[in-house]
């Protein structure tokens, strides 16, 4: 009965297609009739994926049968990490298509958005939900097809042109690349159903270094993720995608984008111990988040901010992944799916920035005894709230490089405050809100942990190598910690203002992944086929 419940699922995104072909085939059909199937659609996904999260809850993990042959085919897998995803998706989409009804009111190509929208949205929930091999590469696939008609949606406007040719070029890279891992792993475990495929990487020798098919299969799913996620050097159609309708933003950072630590998180088994993969991601999405998050400080448009933003928080679910400590990473992508959507869907309120500016905020002092203290408060709560959890940060490196960067984050909340003219009261608010961070991040990762005990592999022992690329990237990260707070501190001169705008223009990256892939020669009139 479960596993027909679990085939049953498929309605919801079944709802949604029969919303696109419905517009898609009759483009002048009445909006208003499209919009309602299309809200319909949206709260029927709400009670199918809650029933899913009730039935992992009581039974357990469940797929359906596959239908095909070979061990290819359609199945439905329902586990933890899918329902969690599943639902996140289905809240999203209620909130993004009934922003939709109206957002392009009187447009003559109304319904043919609202379309794209619904095809879109089918396809991201087929993949979170996805069983076997063939499916999730379906669904991978048809996910970016359908996103990119909607990032061409207004294919006379020359910037969202090129934006969607850079991304197009990433994307068939990725999916290549998925393709390979996909046959790589079919040969070796002789079926495409991801359980099975799960079940003999646990039982199979660990890959390490070697590139053997498994540590093949586990680089290029890695990649793949990278390049789905916009990680550097081919961030830069992210920050350019701003041409498209507000929805498509919303839904293409807090939902599509997920899409490469999803994948990371999924084939979390095959990657665990493929030290290749693990450092790749290490590095790449520490690079980027690194990169991203010191780039958007200097952007001027509220959207392009938040595009760098997107980038940054990818890179670094991606490296938390890579680290080892999965349950983490779904709980940056869950948190960070709502963030993004209700930022991108309020970008257009400007009355409360206006209010902002008239704000009068204290002097900040610039010392440097303050901001130890600073440190010291944040590394003092951390403590506290580790030995309530009893978590072993004295024998697990890792658990102490990821303790790190969370007092990294949370001596900038208190810093700003402690090392400034706003007296006390503002330094009590700053310290108990890192107490509130601190508190939240340990009670959430451990449900996280105990959600995906049987879902992801533990954090096992990471290679001499790993450890010593993560403590570069968290070292790097403290720098560039300690420059923000002291940055506002400083004199300007004419060398930090030349090289703000170098930073203003990601140092140029972008205009050379533009010239390697012609970007810089699309037509104004053109538009990419998918």
């Amino acid at each position: 009965m479960t596993s027909t419940f679990a085939m049953g699922v498929l309605a919801a995104p079944a709802a949604f297609a029969v919303v696109a072909i419905g517009a898609l085939a009759r483009p002048a059909t009445s909006v208003k009739r499209i919009q309602q199937m299309g809200v319909v659609a949206s709260w029927f996904a709400v009670p199918v994926a809650l029933a899913a999260a009730v039935a992992t809850a009581v039974h357990g993990f469940s797929e359906s049968p596959t239908i095909g042959g070979r061990g290819l085919g359609v199945s439905v897998r329902l586990d933890a990490l899918s329902t969690v995803m599943f639902l996140m998706v289905t809240l999203l989409a209620v909130v993004i298509f009934r922003f939709s009804c109206t957002y392009l009111d009187g447009d003559e190509r109304h319904v043919l958005f609202l379309g794209r929208l619904a095809a879109t949205i089918a396809s991201v929930e087929v993949l979170v939900l996805s069983g076997n091999l063939a499916l999730l590469f379906g669904a991978w696939l048809a996910t970016s097809l359908a996103l990119h008609e909607l990032l061409v949606f207004y294919r006379d406007r020359p910037r969202a042109v090129i934006a969607a040719r850079k991304k197009f070029i990433a994307a068939r890279i990725g999916d290549a690349l998925l393709i390979a891992a996909s046959v790589l792993l079919y040969r070796q475990y002789d079926t495409g159903n991801l359980e099975k495929i799960f079940a003999g990487a646990r039982a199979s020798a660990k890959a390490g270094w070697s590139l053997n098919a498994v540590g093949i299969a586990a680089l290029c799913i890695a990649l793949a993720a990278l390049l789905k996620s916009a990680q550097f050097p081919t961030h830069g159609w992210l920050v350019e995608v701003m041409e498209t309708p507000t929805p498509v933003s919303a839904l293409l950072h807090a939902g599509v984008l997920n899409a490469g630590p999803f994948l990371a998180l999924r084939m979390a088994f095959v990657l665990n111990d493929a030290h290749i993969a693990s450092s790749l991601l290490i590095v790449a999405g520490g690079f980027t988040a690194l990169f991203a998050s010191v780039v958007l400080l200097t952007q001027p448009s509220v959207k392009v901010a938040l595009g760098y933003s997107s980038a940054a928080h990818m890179g670094f679910m991606l490296m938390i992944c890579g680290i080892g400590v999965f349950p983490a990473a779904l709980l940056h992508l869950v948190a960070h799916s709502f963030y993004k959507a209700h930022a991108f869907l309020s970008s257009g309120s400007v009355i409360d920035d206006a209010r902002a500016d008239k704000v009068t905020m204290p002097r900040r002092l610039g010392s440097a005894w303050r901001v130890a203290a600073s440190l010291a408060v944040a590394l003092g709560v951390y403590l506290v709230m580790a030995a309530a959890w009893r978590a072993n940060i004295a024998d697990d490196p890792v658990v102490v490089l990821i303790g790190a960067i969370l007092v990294l984050g949370t001596t900038q909340l208190v810093a700003p405050a402690l090392d400034s003219t706003g007296g006390r009261q503002g330094t009590t608010r700053a310290a108990l809100l890192a107490l509130a961070v601190t508190t939240s991040f340990f009670t959430l990762e451990s449900g996280a942990h105990h959600l995906l005990a049987s879902t992801v592999p533990e954090t096992g022992a990471r290679s001499g190598l790993e450890l010593v690329l993560m403590a570069t990237v968290v070292a790097a990260f403290a720098i560039a910690v300690a420059l923000q707070i002291f940055e506002p501190t400083r004199p300007q001169s004419r060398r930090r203002r030349a090289f703000a705008v170098h930073l203003r223009n990601g140092l140029y990256a972008n205009a050379l992944y533009d010239r390697m892939v012609g970007a810089l020669r699309v037509r104004p009139t053109g538009g990419e086929r998918a």
